[in-house]
């Protein structure tokens, strides 16, 4: 985007990507429990909230105008590129679209909706069954559509980082955390020793480097 052009206010942006990646995520989790709409609630909050400041109004920017025109004299606060914080914080040069926190971002959020996609068509089919999900990424971690959310998540804060988001990002790491602990609960009592023996074998949210032999 040029400095010809407006770099906010352009709500359209605001609503369509928004409603993109909502709908994109929507498409691969399909939330059916209440505990289900909650973790997608939260994530779309945080996508909206994202893409307000990204398209809308940069209210981070706003914030720390002071203080980055006062550490960085030469920045034009009102270009889209001086919202990709990192790269100015870094002292970075050039087009921060092609620097390596944006090309790691896009690998985050790539790996991150295909994990939730593919843990998705287990659990439904798990679901359906009757059974315990145990196959796929439930063969490596017990919750990797929460790890696929803060995958995504991570993703866009190295893209963009805001006050807003930075903020709901380790609320939005503790709520995960207590909706897989309340989930484990409920399979606990529905599947007994078979969950004791699963549990024990698959790490929660960080797969080991080796499997175990019993995995």
């Amino acid at each position: 985007m040029s400095h010809d052009q407006p770099a906010y206010g352009l709500w359209l942006l605001v609503f369509f990507n928004s409603a993109i990646f909502i709908l994109f995520a929507f498409s691969f989790f399909k939330p059916a429990t209440a505990r289900d709409w909650r973790t997608f609630g939260a994530f779309a909050a945080f996508i909206v909230a994202l893409f307000v400041e990204m398209y809308g109004f940069p209210l981070t920017i706003y914030l720390l105008s002071g203080w980055l025109q006062t550490r960085y004299p030469g920045l034009d606060l009102l270009t889209h590129d001086a919202g990709h914080l990192w790269w100015t914080l870094l002292g970075e040069k050039g087009d921060p679209h092609f620097g390596v926190l944006h090309i790691a971002s896009y690998v985050l959020l790539a790996y991150g909706f295909y994990l939730l996609s593919t843990a998705w068509q287990v659990l439904y089919h798990a679901q359906r069954r009757g059974t315990l999900a145990t196959a796929g990424p439930y063969a490596r971690i017990r919750h990797p559509q929460y790890v696929a959310f803060v995958l995504i998540l991570l993703g866009f804060l190295l893209q963009w980082p805001t006050l807003l988001t930075l903020l709901m990002f380790p609320i939005l790491l503790v709520m995960y955390g207590r909706l897989a602990a309340n989930e484990e609960a409920e399979m606990r009592t529905r599947f007994g020793a078979e969950f004791e023996r699963y549990a024990q074998a698959t790490p929660r949210f960080f797969p080991r480097w080796r499997q175990s032999p019993a995995s």
